[in-house]
């Protein structure tokens, strides 16, 4: 049986491993750092002081799905209520006017999201048959044998970790400087393996941006939008009314926003990448917050707010639109993701499925 390797369980890594088990009949072992899958589709549960529990989807808010086979796997997902069509008005906000514009009355693309939360699609798909998963494990060292024709993986800690016929990296850190940045040592995947592909991956740019998590006791009547992408401000970039979404909570009004990445990288630029203390997230959050505010609808006090820092999450610039996913046949490893095609869900979409290809025109002519 040939076993392969994906590392990370975000939409791009949890798709390919899918595909390549259930469409393929390929071994799959997912590890990812994280404790559980999503990455920038993951939810947040937090639990107020007088204990009521909250969720949001602090990273992408939706997605669309115009690529045809994209459509196909998303019909698949609706099928089996992983996902559902969020049915609600869109549209912008002007700073500077205050006012809202609806732009998508004539009928644009569909939105998506996962039911009930937006990491429902990649934990499914992580749990199908043929799918191991390993959370809460990070690899530190990828090694190429030659002798064997095989990928040795190691854990952060040393530990090794199985031997792979095939590697599909769908997480930036495993080649990325950033993974220096972050944990003082040098990336999983030594560049010199793979010189062709060396530099494509060097570096790419990212967008860094906070999410704020708002909860309120009443809904926000001054606003007409469920969601809204914030023009002409140098904070806040667009707001989504989470419980909105189908299979949502309406207990209470919960809200997620956006700051600019012109934010984000001032802040960054003073912080560092290094873990923020709940201080400085405090700050972010009442900043953030305050700017809401100063859109004049009349907003109130939330009941929970709470910043996060997504650090490198939104790719800046797409490095293999043509093929979708890196790769190398001799060695037998793809790189995938959103980076690949486009910055967003779909584009991760479609970098899995094409690097699921890639694998079974390797099986399938052995």
């Amino acid at each position: 049986m040939n076993r392969l390797a994906v590392i990370g369980s975000g939409i791009s890594g949890a798709v390919c491993a899918s595909q390549l088990a259930g469409k393929y009949g390929v071994s799959v072992t997912i590890f990812d750092s994280a404790r559980g899958p999503g990455g920038r589709m993951s939810g947040r549960r937090e639990t107020t002081e007088d204990g009521k529990e909250l969720v949001f989807d602090h990273g992408a808010p939706y997605f669309t799905a115009t690529n045809a086979d994209v459509h196909r796997v998303v019909a698949d997902w609706e099928a089996r209520g992983l996902v559902a069509e969020w049915k609600e008005s869109f549209g912008s906000f002007d700073f500077i006017s205050r006012t809202f514009s609806d732009y998508e009355k004539d009928g644009s693309c569909k939105k998506f999201v996962g039911t009930p939360k937006m990491n429902s699609i990649c934990r499914a798909l992580v749990s199908e048959p043929g799918v191991e998963t390993k959370f809460g494990a990070g690899v530190g060292r990828l090694e190429w044998l030659e002798d064997e024709g095989s990928w040795s993986l190691n854990g952060m800690d040393g530990q090794n970790l199985g031997h792979f016929k095939g590697v599909i990296a769908s997480d930036k850190n495993v080649f990325s400087p950033r993974f220096t940045d972050l944990t003082g040592r040098p990336p999983p995947l030594d560049l010199h393996l793979v010189p062709e592909l060396a530099s494509k991956i060097k570096e790419i740019p990212v967008d860094p941006c906070f999410a704020l998590m708002l909860a309120f006791e009443e809904p926000l009547s001054s606003i007409p939008l469920k969601g809204f992408s914030i023009l002409n401000s140098k904070v806040l970039s667009r707001a989504y009314y989470d419980s909105s979404k189908p299979g949502r909570s309406r207990q209470s009004e919960n809200w997620v926003l956006h700051s600019t990445a012109e934010y984000a990288e001032n802040l960054i630029a003073q912080t560092g990448l290094q873990k923020l203390p709940a201080a400085t997230l405090d700050k972010v959050a009442e900043e953030l917050f305050q700017e809401f505010q100063n859109m004049g609808l009349s907003i109130p006090r939330p009941f929970f707010k709470k910043a996060h820092r997504w650090g490198a999450a939104f790719p800046a610039a797409s490095i293999s639109e043509e093929e979708k996913c890196l790769w190398d046949g001799k060695k037998k490893l793809a790189i995938c993701g959103d980076f690949c095609v486009s910055p967003n869900v779909e584009g991760a979409i479609l970098s899995g499925l094409a690097a699921a290809s890639k694998f079974n025109d390797i099986f399938s002519s052995l």
